[in-house]
């Protein structure tokens, strides 16, 4: 009878090493998420960047179009269909681009509060 019980094996995992893969993904964890923040959040800021050069685009070639001069205010529906996407006047963190008029350059402005909100991730916002 004895015979039995030596001849068993060892099943299943014990507290310690349990702990110890537990411990080990929450440190590489903790690693990885500033890591994938900060990407998405230079992500944000790139596609902000783009969506006001392509509505700063748009505004160009619908004032030279149509020979508005400088000063006159932003038609955001007449500029639009010089776009290949909607135009949109708020951006990926939820706030709204400025239009200071059209100007020739940099007519479309970034928020300070998305400035703010990405700040620290790389992003040189230029003249926007």
């Amino acid at each position: 009878m004895r015979s039995n019980t030596l001849s068993r094996e060892k099943q299943g995992f014990t507290l310690v090493e349990i702990m110890i893969v537990v411990a080990i993904i929450g440190l590489l964890a903790a690693l990885a998420i500033p890591a994938f923040v900060k990407a998405r959040k230079q992500s944000q800021g790139r596609r902000i960047m783009n969506d006001c050069r392509q509505m700063d685009a748009a505004v160009d070639q619908w004032a030279v179009n149509s020979g508005i001069p400088d000063g006159t205010a932003i038609d955001s529906v007449a500029a639009s269909t010089y776009m290949k996407t909607a135009w949109n006047w708020v951006d990926v963190v939820g706030n709204t681009y400025g239009g200071t008029g059209v100007t020739g350059t940099n007519q479309i402005q970034v928020s300070a509060a998305t400035k703010s909100a990405l700040d620290g991730v790389g992003i040189d916002w230029g003249g926007f």
